[in-house]
């Protein structure tokens, strides 16, 4: 579309030094990358940190909170399951992995 316009460029004043532009790209690249590190790496390694050692402390008695809501007791725990008491006679199967947190003692009784 430059049919009536011609482009005009820049030029680089006599005696003036130009700056290496690729130390300037690597340190922008760089800056990137610490970036990512801080907000987004670190974070996410350490809430799974602490996720797995929420699921490695798991008890049988413990009072916990599912990923849907649901609040019990655990009363069998194995490898990759777990069996959650909601009320009297009504237990309930869960991947391990759908606990979210544990409850202090006695707030099912509050409840």
């Amino acid at each position: 579309m430059n049919f009536f316009i011609n482009s005009a460029y820049a030029q680089a004043a006599e005696g003036a030094a130009q700056t290496p532009s690729g130390i300037y790209n690597l340190l922008f690249l760089g800056g990137f990358v610490v970036i990512f590190y801080f907000l987004i790496w670190r974070p996410q390694s350490k809430r799974a940190k602490e996720v797995r050692s929420l699921l490695d402390n798991l008890k049988v008695g413990d009072e916990v909170m599912s990923t849907g809501g649901l609040l019990g007791r655990l009363n069998r725990i194995d490898d990759h399951y777990v069996s959650l008491q909601v009320a009297d006679n009504v237990e309930l199967k869960l991947q391990k992995t759908s606990i979210t947190a544990v409850l202090p003692k006695g707030t099912l009784k509050a409840i």
